[in-house]
């Protein structure tokens, strides 16, 4: 066991260049998760997004970079608003568009995934129509994947516009929306983008966000079908996914050891926490580079840590990441306090509400001074200045044994113009009560939230859908269809989901057979 790691070790790919050579040394700014659009109604945060979304453009200005990379949800919406899509397409028209000669050969077939009935190329620096500067390629994420029927082009996602645009190589969608079943031999065709630049060749496998299921029993399968050419050893092979790496329940996470040891280094999207430095993979060659998000999106845990681009360096089989902090990033803090042990240490009765009150606020106040020094300290070698901005604070306060609390929204409504989330700022829960020795304290769900059971309910909608659906014993349409239609109705706001669904549910006999005479049908359903 332990001779075959040391030879796995071996045949890893060099984490450093060491010899750099200017014409064979690929430059690629790396980002994942911008969530463009996100909180866009909120009068204070509602330009975080965009404005870091420009900073990593800036930025691959500022390396002189032959490419950017993006591993999904480059939107928040599956739907954009238009506020969104145009101050995209206005930064993406501006940094990436120019006369800056692009320095990388395409080697695969620049119509691999253009669009159906037109003449142009998928890759934009191969139409002869466009002066593209820095060629952006991304994959789709989990909020930005394609939706609806599309007529003859298919499934459609905001990538597909700014693909079709010329601004956007969108790659990783090529039979993704193909539904593969155990019954049958259907999977995943991953075809890659071929790349050159002096002797370093470089081939990109993007997949696009598919149900974390799905891509595991393909996998454990051997239904993923990656397209490679006669000599893929000689290439650097990048994979760009977006898919839980993080086990959130059977089959919820793609297991980060599944992947073919030809790949070099692994582009995971989708995880906001960011472990941008390479981590090997025990067992397999490859390295993972998960980037995390550019935006916070949520107050939770993962999205407190430092947000960062990368710089990633390519010189033959050799690569080196560089991260870069992202300075528009608005400062976050979080902290967690648990109630009772703060009062016993600061001899405060809990039965006194106002006394309770005042040590949350001193809290918030200090967590408030600490974002932003953290800020200032961040923001002290950037090369333009970045204006103070509002922080976000979120502090949980653990109230097992408080007898009674005041309302957190109030409390948190005495924090504005001082922090950017006065509504959520505070965070209750209590502790389980232990019923067995072996029960580990775990906090529920909010206790501030007056329907805490409807969340409950939320969680295991899916799952209530398929037994339902399984349970009706459904002739003519696919359960597994319809769960997924429903769960695109209720999380995408698709309201032709279901309608698109059933023509690929249906097998070919009943959509013929069903629209003839009521007596044929009639006959249909009892045999």
């Amino acid at each position: 066991m332990d001779a075959s790691f040391d030879d796995m070790d071996e045949n890893r790919p060099e984490t450093r260049i060491q010899d750099r050579k200017e014409e064979d040394l690929i430059r690629i700014m790396l980002a994942t998760d911008c969530h463009i659009g996100v909180h866009e109604r909120d009068p204070v945060r509602g330009q975080d997004s965009i404005n870091t979304f420009k900073e990593v453009l800036q930025l691959a200005a500022k390396y002189d970079v032959d490419m950017i990379l993006m591993a999904g949800d480059l939107f928040h919406e599956n739907r954009p608003s238009r506020e969104s899509l145009y101050q995209t397409i206005s930064l993406l028209r501006e940094h990436t568009l120019g006369d800056k000669p692009v320095s990388i050969e395409l080697l695969s077939d620049p119509n691999d995934g253009k669009a159906a009935g037109y003449g142009f190329p998928a890759i934009n620096y191969e139409d002869p129509n466009l002066n593209v500067g820095i060629p952006f390629f991304s994959i789709h994420g989990n909020h930005d994947d394609p939706q609806g029927v599309g007529g003859h082009e298919g499934a459609l996602c905001a990538l597909d516009l700014l693909s079709v645009t010329g601004l956007v190589n969108y790659i990783g969608k090529a039979d993704i929306t193909d539904e593969p079943s155990a019954q049958d031999g259907v999977g995943t065709n991953i075809r890659p983008v071929l790349l050159r630049k002096g002797d370093t060749r470089l081939a990109i496998y993007g997949v696009g966000n598919v149900k974390d299921q799905r891509l595991h029993h393909q996998l454990r399968s051997n239904k993923i079908k990656m397209f490679t050419p006669q000599d893929k050893d000689d290439w650097f092979n990048i994979l760009m996914l977006h898919q839980n790496r993080v086990k959130r329940g059977a089959m919820e996470s793609v297991p980060e050891g599944m992947f073919d040891d030809m790949i070099d280094l692994v582009i995971w999207g989708h995880e906001h926490d960011c472990r941008i430095e390479p981590e090997p993979v025990a067992g397999k060659r490859y390295f993972i580079s998960q980037p995390g998000s550019t935006v916070a999106t949520s107050l939770a845990d993962g999205e407190s840590l430092t947000k960062h681009c990368a710089l990633l360096e390519i010189q033959g089989k050799a690569f080196q990441i560089t991260p870069i902090v992202l300075h528009t990033v608005r400062p976050f803090k979080m902290d967690t306090i648990y109630l009772a042990a703060a009062a016993e240490e600061n001899d405060i009765n809990l039965n006194d509400k106002m006394a309770i009150n005042t040590f949350l606020k001193r809290r918030i106040t200090e967590m408030i001074r600490d974002a932003r020094k953290e800020f200032e300290e961040r923001n002290a070698d950037s090369d333009e200045p970045v204006e103070q901005m509002l922080p976000l604070i979120r502090l949980r306060v653990d109230t097992t044994g408080v007898p009674e609390m005041t309302n957190p929204q109030r409390l948190g409504l005495e924090f504005q113009q001082k922090i950017a989330n006065p509504r959520d700022v505070l965070q209750f829960i209590r502790t389980k009560a232990r019923t067995t020795k072996n029960v580990i304290n775990q906090p529920e769900l909010d206790i501030d939230q007056p329907e805490a059971g409807a969340e409950k309910v939320k969680i295991r909608v899916g799952q209530l859908v398929q037994e339902y659906l399984t349970a009706q014993d459904m002739q003519l349409l696919e359960s597994r269809g319809m769960n997924d239609a429903i769960e695109t109705y209720v999380d995408k706001d698709d309201t032709h989901a279901i309608v698109s669904c059933v023509p690929t549910c249906l097998p070919a006999w009943s959509i013929t057979d069903y629209t003839q005479t009521p007596a044929m049908s009639s006959h249909r359903k009892s045999t």
